[in-house]
């Protein structure tokens, strides 16, 4: 999926959908690096992949919080 795509579905998701992405995001990443530690990680661009989606939601988060406020 590319990254416009992401970020318009994410865009249109409310904040308790958006925690419970970031929930399972983390959970994801927890996941990668502890497959990349014990070296059973092939595809390593998924790390990279994994980061860049938890800083969107982040970011995605913040801006739905100043818009609240």
């Amino acid at each position: 999926m590319k990254t416009t795509e992401l970020t318009k579905q994410l865009r249109d998701m409310d904040t308790a959908a958006l925690n419970q992405e970031l929930v399972a995001s983390l959970r994801e990443q927890f996941n990668l690096r502890m497959q990349n530690a014990t070296k059973q990680l092939t595809q390593t661009h998924q790390l990279k992949q994994v980061r860049r989606k938890i800083a969107c939601i982040r970011t995605i988060l913040q801006d739905k919080a100043g818009q609240a406020s």
